[in-house]
Formats: structure tokens, C-alpha cells, sequence
């Protein structure tokens, strides 16, 4: 850790840039995942009053429910095409155009949400949702490779493991504002929604004043003298700047034609990427089958309890509240509260004590991001699954017997807390250096727009099916995160080449052992063979 913090300080330039790209960045997503939720209250009682001002009735609570749901989704859906389209704007225009261009969507975005109030327009706020979705939608394939392209060797480990770092200080940040003392109330809300444009000017009044990514211009612009330019701008005179130069020079000679960006048809028919996108694939699908996102859904809805006078009401209840539950946010942070309450919280204090939640990640991933190149990418993945894979199958014992031991719930909170402080130090940072180091420049903004779409797919499978579930399994449905965690952990283990300490192109070798090992099998056996014949002969 000290030779990280040494090597940041002698990169001051880097380090900068890495901050304005996580500001403009991941951290967008996170502040939109929580903000959301603080403002739901606020935009329902805002759908009712515009309606009752149209047509002089008061809005229907299916309506409404249908109304706020299409305000969380279109988010989502503008999410998805917004990474759809990253991949092609990234290959046309550069990272760092994209994401300047980006920011002014996010701009007029907050724009239309923060005077949605004053012109009593519903429609404001969904053009403002699906245009922050589509601006998020770019911004979160593009963060983690630009940052991993424009730092040196050494320090790719730690820059990449920084959208990790940005995605949970969004989360907090937007938990912060949320609260009622800030812009969480009844009249500041708009301004809650629109707090995202003071991101997006940061960033676009900075971000002009850095280089374009240096394999960008090296490799798809031809411009090797402005890649040296970058290079010293962001390292200075470092020793390193050769070394990666000359990485650089190798990767043009291998790739040869190759250079050309790959379209996402063309990444799934390369038969040398094949283990690259069983690998993508696989930490997405992981990431979201980890529980991470769902694992207190169950502990929000009141535990069963043993037979008693009251079960019909009970059951009634519990079935009504388990309805509302299904159009909530599926993030975990806002799961807490129920467990808060059982143990004995007030309802005025459990905010912030999920507060507390927020910044167990953000310190873990600030951990992360510290000892990343120090033990490496393999090892936080498949120790990180291993060990939230134990604790979801102790969640899963612990919410078992709430009904009969009045403390259970506060090892149940403990728990939770192990499982994102597990996430946090583990898959969040390493999985987001793999993305970019397994890739080469070719190939990785259509891996990304792969990995994206998977992500946000995920999102909604897993946000709709897991309801259904828990009412099925209860509080078993965790087994099959344990499961999968299991599962993936053991298959990174023992086949995931390492990536630390490695240029793209050593990575790249190391994964053609995977993609030719039959052919190199075939190779050898036909030298050997001949090489007999050549001694018979003699």
C-alpha cells in the first residue's frame, strides 16, 4: 500500500483526471440508484395534485402505481440504449468527446426534472429520467476503460478499481442529500433530481483540459506522437513511459489489421475471444446472481411467525406488504429498514443507521482499490464469492430463527453488513479491472456493450422474478445465490489466468493457451510425429 500511495503521488496528474472522470462517471449511477427513493413520497403526492388538477379527479392508486413505476423504469430503459450505443460512439469519437457531448444530456436531463415542480409536468420528469438514463447508460462503460487506458502498468489495478469506489460514494452521496434536512422535503425535491447537472458541469468544465486515452490515438487514430504527448502530460517523465510505449508497439504488430474496432457480431464470432466472453459473462451473471442487490428484500418483509389467533390477518398483512414491496427500488440500501424497525429503531433514526450500510462499501472499495495490485484480480474474485457465498447461507439460518430469538435480527444486520463489506473489497474492484484488462483495444467497447446489456437485463430478470421467489423459498430463495457464488468462484479459480502486473498483450498470450489448446495439442503431436520419421529415416 505504500509503494501505491508513493506511485499516486509521483502521478498527480493521473490521479486528477481519474477523480474528474469518476465524478462525471460511475458516480452518476450510484447518486440515481438511492436518490430515487428519497423522492418517491414526494413525486406520488406530485402525480395526484397535477392530476387532480387536469381532469378535477383525484388519480387511481393503480394508476399511481403505474405512474411511479414508469418513472423508475424509463430510467432503465434509457440505461440500455445508452449502452448500446457506446460502443460505436466510442469507436467514431474518442472517450473523452463522448463523455463531454454526455454531459450536456445530463445537463438539460436535470434541467427538466428540477422544473418539472414549477410547471406541474409529470412529462418533465419522464423525459428528464430517460435522458439521465441514457447519459448513465454511456458513462458507465466508458469510465472504467478510459481510466484503465490512460494509467501505466503498475497502476492499472487501482484506477480501474476506482468505479467501484466512485459508484459507492454516488450512493452515499445521494442517501446524504436525500435526507429531509437537506433536499429530501416536500419543497426541495426538484432540486434533488436535478443535483446530478452539478456533476456533469464539473466535468465538462474540466475534463476539455486532459488528453484523449493514449491506446486510442496510438492504436485506432495512428498518432503516435500524440500518444507520447498524453503520456508525459499524465506520468510526467516517468520510467514507465517507455516501457508502456513499447507494450504499445508490440500490440500494433500482433493485432496488425485487427486494429480496426470489432463490432459486437464480429467479438461474438472470434473464436480467439472465446474464453474472454465466457469469462465477461460470467462475472456479470455472478455479480448479479451475488445478492448484492436483493439479498434484504426477504428481511423487509415481516418474518412468518409461529401459529396464533391473529394467522388470517397476519397472512393478509403480509401479503399486501409484500405487494407494495414489488414496485420499490432493489437496491439493498433501502432494505434495512425493516430490520431496523424489528430490532428496535426508531423510524426517524433507521436513515441514517442504513446510512451506515453505504459507507461499510465505500470504504471497502476504497480498500480495494489500495490492495488490488497486491494480491491480484483472481484472488479478490473467487475469495470475495467464496466468502458472501458463506454469509448469504448464515443470512439465510439467521432469518430462519427471528421468529424465536428476539436478538436474531442484529446478527442478521451484522451479516448484511459482511456481505457488502465482502462485495465492496472483493468482485467490485477486481471485476471492473477485469472488464477492461481482459480486452484488447479492438475488442473492448463491444465487450463493454455486451457486459452492459447483460448488466442491465439482469437488473430487470432479477428485479421481477426475485418477488416471485421469496414467495415461493422464502428465505431459501439465498441458497441460490450461494450457489451460483460457489459455482463461479471454483471455475475462476482454477481457469482464470491472472491479469496482474501484465500488458494487454501478455494477457491476450495467456488466453490463447485457452482459445488454441486444442490446436496447440494437435501442433505438438504432429511435430513429435515427424520428428520420428525424420529419426527413422536416419
Amino acid at each position: 500500500m505504500g509503494s501505491s500511495l508513493w506511485d499516486l503521488i509521483e502521478h498527480q496528474k493521473l490521479l486528477l483526471m481519474i477523480v474528474v472522470l469518476g465524478i462525471g462517471g460511475s458516480l452518476q449511477a450510484g447518486f440515481q440508484g438511492t436518490m430515487i427513493t428519497y423522492t418517491s413520497v414526494h413525486v406520488k403526492m406530485f402525480i395526484n395534485n397535477s392530476w387532480l388538477e387536469r381532469s378535477g379527479l383525484p388519480v387511481h392508486p393503480e394508476t399511481l402505481t403505474l405512474l411511479w413505476a414508469l418513472v423508475v423504469s424509463i430510467f432503465g430503459l434509457g440505461g440500455l440504449l445508452g449502452t448500446l450505443a457506446s460502443g460505436y460512439l466510442t469507436t467514431k469519437f474518442g472517450k473523452k468527446k463522448c463523455l463531454v457531448a454526455n454531459n450536456v444530456a445530463m445537463l438539460a436531463s436535470a434541467s427538466l426534472m428540477g422544473f418539472s415542480k414549477m410547471s406541474k409536468s409529470l412529462e418533465l420528469i419522464l423525459v428528464g429520467r430517460f435522458l439521465s438514463g441514457i447519459s448513465t447508460g454511456i458513462c458507465i462503460p466508458l469510465h472504467p476503460q478510459y481510466v484503465g487506458e490512460i494509467s501505466p502498468k503498475k497502476l492499472r489495478g487501482f484506477a480501474n478499481s476506482t468505479a467501484s469506489v466512485f459508484w459507492s460514494l454516488g450512493k452515499v452521496l445521494g442517501q446524504v442529500m436525500g435526507q429531509r434536512e437537506l433536499l429530501g422535503s416536500a419543497s426541495l425535491w426538484p432540486l434533488l433530481m436535478a443535483s446530478t447537472g452539478l456533476a456533469a458541469s464539473i466535468q465538462l468544465l474540466t475534463l476539455p483540459f486532459f488528453p484523449e486515452s493514449p491506446p486510442h490515438l496510438f492504436l485506432q487514430k495512428g498518432d503516435e506522437e500524440g500518444c507520447l504527448k498524453a503520456m508525459k502530460t499524465l506520468w510526467g517523465d516517468s520510467l514507465a513511459l517507455q516501457a508502456e510505449l513499447d507494450d504499445l508497439r508490440k500490440q500494433q504488430a500482433a493485432l496488425q489489421r485487427s486494429t480496426r474496432s470489432k463490432s459486437v457480431l464480429e467479438l461474438l464470432k472470434a473464436p480467439a475471444l472465446r474464453w474472454q466472453l465466457f469469462f465477461l459473462v460470467l462475472v456479470v451473471v455472478a455479480m448479479q446472481l451475488s445478492g448484492i442487490h436483493v439479498v434484504e428484500y426477504y428481511l423487509r418483509v415481516p418474518p412468518r411467525k409461529p401459529p396464533s389467533s391473529n394467522k388470517l390477518r397476519g397472512k393478509e398483512q403480509e401479503k399486501n406488504q409484500r405487494f407494495k414491496l414489488k414496485y420499490f427500488s432493489q437496491e439493498i440500501y433501502n432494505y434495512t429498514f425493516e430490520v431496523l424497525h424489528t430490532v428496535g429503531f426508531d423510524d426517524e433514526d433507521i436513515p441514517y443507521l442504513s446510512l451506515g450500510l453505504s459507507l461499510s462499501e465505500l470504504l471497502s472499495a476504497v480498500v480495494c482499490s489500495f490492495i488490488i495490485d497486491r494480491f491480484g484480480r483472481k484472488v479478490l474474485l473467487w475469495g470475495g464469492f467464496g466468502l458472501m457465498a458463506t454469509v448469504l447461507a448464515a443470512v439465510t439460518l439467521t432469518i430462519s430463527l427471528q421468529p424465536w430469538f428476539s436478538w436474531m435480527p442484529y446478527c442478521s444486520l451484522f451479516l448484511i453488513f459482511c456481505v457488502v463489506i465482502f462485495f465492496g473489497i472483493g468482485p467490485a474492484g477486481a471485476a471492473a479491472s477485469l472488464r477492461m484488462e481482459i480486452f484488447d483495444q479492438s475488442s473492448r467497447s463491444s465487450a463493454y456493450v455486451i457486459g452492459g446489456v447483460l448488466n442491465w437485463v439482469g437488473i430487470f430478470v432479477i428485479g421481477m422474478l426475485f418477488p416471485f421467489v421469496v414467495e415461493r423459498l422464502h428465505q431459501f430463495s439465498f441458497l441460490i445465490f450461494m450457489g451460483a457464488l460457489y459455482i463461479s468462484g471454483f471455475i475462476i479459480y482454477f481457469f482464470l489466468p491472472e491479469t496482474k502486473g501484465k500488458s494487454i498483450l501478455e494477457i491476450r498470450e495467456e488466453f490463447d493457451k485457452l482459445n488454441f489448446k486444442k490446436k496447440q495439442i494437435l501442433t505438438l503431436e504432429t511435430n513429435f510425429t515427424e520428428e520420428c520419421v525424420f529419426c527413422t529415416k536416419l
